[in-house]
């Protein structure tokens, strides 16, 4: 079983919370798997990870740039981890039927956006039945808090 993670966006967007994440990820020895909900959010974060500050080098790449299993990170909008990556990271309601395979799941989700916390807290409902482990994260002012 995974641990599952929801994390609510409340003061910035994905493309500034990810690198963060991402950064933490590499630091713990791990690889990371990000699945996008369409191209065009991929495009975005594939952008963002080159130009972000924090951590200033975030290496990843996409099935354009090819070679996964040399990625530690790798962005996709396909249920994969050619990389052999064991934490995921879903974005914009993307799901997995895979949740199983991998340590750690990040559920990123903007709390500004009531169709994305509906359907959160359904992701919520169904991983809570498969019998992951979860938490639920939310953004503040201070940087990410722990609830409930």
């Amino acid at each position: 079983m995974a641990e599952v993670r929801f994390y609510h966006l409340m003061r910035t967007g994905v493309e500034q919370a990810l690198p963060r994440l991402l950064g933490r990820t590499l630091e713990a020895g791990e690889r990371a798997v990000v699945r996008c909900g369409d191209a065009g959010r991929l495009a975005a974060l594939d952008t963002a990870l080159w130009l972000c500050e924090e951590p200033a080098w975030l290496p990843h790449g996409t099935s354009a740039s090819g070679d996964a299993d040399l990625q530690p990170i790798w962005l996709t909008t396909e249920d994969e981890a050619p990389n052999g990556a064991r934490y995921l990271f879903l974005v914009d309601g993307a799901e997995s039927a895979r949740l199983g395979e991998y340590v750690r799941v990040f559920d990123l989700f903007d709390g500004k956006d009531e169709a994305q916390v509906a359907r959160a807290r359904n992701r919520w409902r169904e991983t809570k039945a498969a019998g992951h482990e979860q938490s639920y994260w939310q953004q503040t002012d201070r940087g990410w808090e722990r609830k409930g």
